[in-house]
């Protein structure tokens, strides 16, 4: 695992918690997550999680600056990486719209706060992409961007030409230190960067350490049937369903089914996936890994494999288009699974990115590594 650690971390604690509003709306400064006292963090993964939320946040109210016209001062997104020791190197910027969708950080922290052991795996930059902005000059923009990620078509527009320039340029001033250099992101920002992180990996580029907050899993939310037998039973037939589709087309010779060789490629790939089960966003990554392994139980595994790498909706897509061999974008052989089952009262709550950075958030996870095997 890539680690992240600063020297200071006793305890962790969250000022002015009724500031939190939802991803659409601007965090004050004073929700920083704050550290107080000075203690390792030794292979904190935790900590790891809520400096990466917390430099997505950071595009989120850069963005909001930039709508509110708050410059200098007055400006509230540079506390969201400075308190880390961060530096923003590169804005970026859609070209449809002017709004700011990601960032570049490096990491600059002072030098009697950086232990030499941590310093061989903490990050040199890292890339990070916001999501939706529900406010006007955004919102229209964001809006179609989360149509296109329904439609599997975020590839060929600006925004995602934009943040893959970005991160080719941000790996070449690594100098090939690939592991130096982290992508992030929540919501449509998730997407941005997975389409990003396997666009590498086919092009036979080492594989990124990749952060995913709230990534948008294009399906029915399943797992938010109360029923557990009934989610078992309607994912299994949904699998054989997947599957017979799938060896259909390949049989005829219409494309669009996936390729096992090609998905297992990307299976070097394993980022850290952070997910809430009352999210329908999100929550379907947890049936959707969790599920291979009850098909293997019963049987089935060859079924699973197909259906796990396949989803009916591209796969008609696919129908005499010849199809790409690639996955969706929405589908990972291999993940380390955070599952936060905290009480999530609201959508604000569950989708939002201000829960991954809680003091109280390593009480409530479930952690999972899944490798496509």
């Amino acid at each position: 695992m890539y680690l992240l650690r600063f020297d200071m971390l006793l305890s962790f604690v969250i000022t002015n918690v009724s500031c939190f509003l939802s991803e659409s709306k601007v965090y004050h400064m004073n929700c920083l997550p704050v550290f107080v006292g000075v203690a390792p963090a030794r292979n904190c993964p935790h900590h790891r999680r809520s400096v990466m939320a917390s430099l997505v946040q950071g595009v989120y109210v850069l963005e909001r600056d930039r709508q509110c016209n708050r410059q200098g001062p007055d400006a509230r997104a540079p506390a969201w990486w400075s308190f880390f020791h961060f530096e923003l190197r590169q804005v970026l910027i859609d070209a449809a719209d002017g709004s700011i969708f990601g960032a570049v950080y490096a990491f600059q922290p002072p030098l009697h706060l950086l232990d030499p052991t941590a310093a061989a795996s903490a990050p040199h930059y890292v890339v990070a992409f916001r999501g939706t902005i529900a406010k006007k000059g955004s919102a229209k923009r964001d809006l179609e961007l989360d149509l296109q990620l329904v439609r599997n078509g975020l590839e060929g527009k600006s925004r995602f030409r934009a943040a893959m320039q970005a991160i080719h340029d941000t790996l070449a001033t690594a100098a090939g230190q690939h592991d130096r250099v982290w992508l992030a992101g929540h919501s449509l920002g998730s997407a941005i960067a997975t389409l990003g992180a396997k666009t590498l990996v086919r092009a036979g580029a080492p594989a990124l350490p990749t952060f995913l907050f709230n990534a948008p899993f294009v399906s029915a939310p399943v797992e938010r049937i109360g029923d557990r037998r009934l989610r078992q039973g309607i994912r299994i037939a949904n699998s054989f369903v997947t599957a017979g589709v799938a060896a259909v087309l390949k049989r005829g010779g219409g494309g669009g089914a996936v390729h096992d060789a090609a998905f297992a490629a990307m299976a070097a790939w394993v980022p850290n996936l952070f997910v809430n089960p009352a999210d329908p966003i999100s929550a379907e990554y947890v049936g959707y890994f969790d599920h291979r392994r009850k098909m293997e139980a019963i049987g089935a595994g060859g079924v699973g494999r197909l259906a796990t790498r396949n989803s009916v909706k591209d796969l008609l897509l696919g129908i005499g288009k010849g199809g790409s061999g690639c996955e969706p974008l929405h589908l990972f052989p291999s993940a380390v699974l955070t599952v936060n089952r905290g009480p999530s009262p609201d959508f604000k709550t569950a989708h939002g990115i201000h829960q991954w950075w809680r003091p109280d958030l390593s009480l409530s996870l479930e952690c999972t590594a899944h490798y496509y095997t």
